[in-house]
């Protein structure tokens, strides 16, 4: 009867500890780090600025092709460009808080989507000619060249991307679609964010 009992105690411990390694495993960490391809629209001088991203992101799988993640990400954004012999560089640095749906086509490969909040945290003009280079706030550059206009503190995108994962090693190429204009007020373009993004992350179970 005890032989009975201890065995029955076995199982369920057995039952309960498989259940739960089957849950924790649905929830899985991922630091991160990348490079961006920053732009932005509707400004004719834009071109690329390259630069780092980094952060964490979180999933949680939903089922056996969807998951759902959610990370907080140092981004550095803006654009360069050049002008009578002046570099500039505008650099336009944020938190961005990508909200994504990742489906998984087949083993490994997922599409995704999602909104994506971001939040300035730094902003500066750099620019450079004959050696000798200078910064500036964005606003204040702004206010010099006769621009009635302020930076945006809170940015708005759609992130659409495709990733791949093999031996919890994740390789992500997305795009960040800006949606709501970086600057408010007047005399200036409705220029938004445009971001191309590429990451290399780990995964970890929890």
């Amino acid at each position: 009867m005890k032989k009975k009992i201890v065995l029955l105690l076995f199982v369920a411990l057995l039952s309960l500890y498989s259940y739960a390694q089957r849950s924790l495993a649905k929830w899985q960490i991922q630091p991160k780090i990348g490079l961006n391809i920053a732009t932005l629209t509707n400004d004719d001088d834009a071109k690329i600025r390259p630069a780092f991203v980094g952060g964490v992101e979180l999933d949680y799988l939903s089922g056996q092709n969807l998951v759902f993640s959610f990370g907080t990400l140092y981004s550095q954004q803006g654009c360069k460009s050049n002008n009578n012999g002046y570099d500039t560089t505008i650099k336009m640095d944020y938190i961005n808080v990508p909200l994504m749906i990742n489906y998984y086509v087949t083993d490994g490969l997922a599409l995704k989507a999602g909104i994506q909040p971001s939040f300035l945290i730094y902003d500066k003009v750099k620019v450079s000619a004959n050696g000798v280079s200078a910064e500036v706030g964005i606003e204040e550059s702004l206010r010099a060249a006769g621009f009635d206009a302020k930076l945006k503190e809170i940015d708005l995108s759609i992130p659409i991307g495709i990733s791949y994962v093999f031996s919890n090693i994740q390789l992500d190429a997305r795009f960040n679609l800006g949606i709501t204009k970086t600057f408010s007020g007047n005399g200036i373009n409705s220029i938004k964010n445009s971001v191309f993004q590429f990451t290399l992350g780990y995964k970890f179970g929890l």
